[in-house]
């Protein structure tokens, strides 16, 4: 029978696991996953993967009744499928949910200190740019992007967060269920500036820890020139909208909330 205590101090987690033509890495990621952490279960959230994705998920979830598949139909991205994969946790009483890429850049092996920070915080953001942490094997125009929009975005919507756009997260249901989640609508590297702007204008508790981040080793990135302009853009209206909102409270003299300005 399963064990339903989940992992000390946070409860029952949900590692998902969104997948776009990625029957290479599928098995290897899915298989270190459970080795670094045993106590979570894993959903595979497939855009019905013309390479097969699908059921090679369906062949582990046949093998390990912790890794469960959730298929989708057609592309519908990346910001798409984890909120999909937060519905399948909040319907299943999930404590806690783990954003994690399926091509292997971010290592399982780390999730056991991100678990860690979870007891006392209710969104972990592994960081490839706080201190301790590693990027390897990125050109240096990646690096270059990565932190030049990191800065953008922090310095635009005001938020303490070094890597707004790092994908591999811890939240705790409690916290996604504080944030308006039928109000997102962005994909790629925006929907984590995204919800990072969320969280923190709805005042949780958000701490980063250092990861090792390395470039994908099998398959093609997903990352291209509109994924990189959607973030601009849409950080830029955010921040707009942000200012606009500060000042018109302010002409009124109502506090700002979580709106602050470097």
């Amino acid at each position: 029978m399963r064990d339903e205590t989940g992992h000390p101090g946070v409860g029952r987690v949900l590692v998902v696991i969104p997948t776009y033509n990625e029957a290479d890495n599928l098995t290897w990621i899915v298989q270190r996953v459970r080795r670094a952490v045993p106590s979570v279960d894993i959903l595979v959230a497939d855009d019905n993967s013309p390479d097969g994705t699908g059921a090679v998920a369906e062949a582990l979830a046949g093998q390990d009744r912790r890794v469960h598949v959730l298929h989708r139909e057609g592309k519908q991205g990346l910001g798409a499928a984890y909120l999909a994969g937060f519905g399948w946790a909040r319907q299943r009483g999930y404590d806690a949910v783990v954003e994690m890429d399926a091509d292997g850049s971010h290592a399982p092996e780390d999730l056991p200190a991100m678990l860690a920070a979870a007891r006392d915080a209710d969104v972990v953001i592994g960081s490839r740019w706080t201190r301790g942490a590693q990027v390897l094997n990125w050109p240096l125009r990646r690096l270059l992007l990565s932190r030049c929009g990191n800065l953008y975005a922090r310095l635009a919507l005001g938020m303490p967060v070094s890597d707004a756009t790092g994908g591999y997260r811890v939240y705790r249901l409690s916290a996604l269920d504080a944030l308006d989640l039928a109000s997102v609508c962005s994909q790629g590297y925006s929907f984590q500036v995204e919800l990072s702007r969320l969280a923190h204008r709805a005042g949780v508790r958000i701490v980063e820890v250092p990861i090792t981040f390395a470039e994908r080793e099998r398959g093609s990135s997903k990352m291209s020139p509109f994924i990189v302009a959607e973030a601009l853009w849409r950080i830029t209206g955010w921040a707009v909208a942000d200012r606009r909102l500060a000042f018109r409270r302010g002409l009124h003299g109502t506090p700002t909330g979580q709106v602050r300005w470097p």
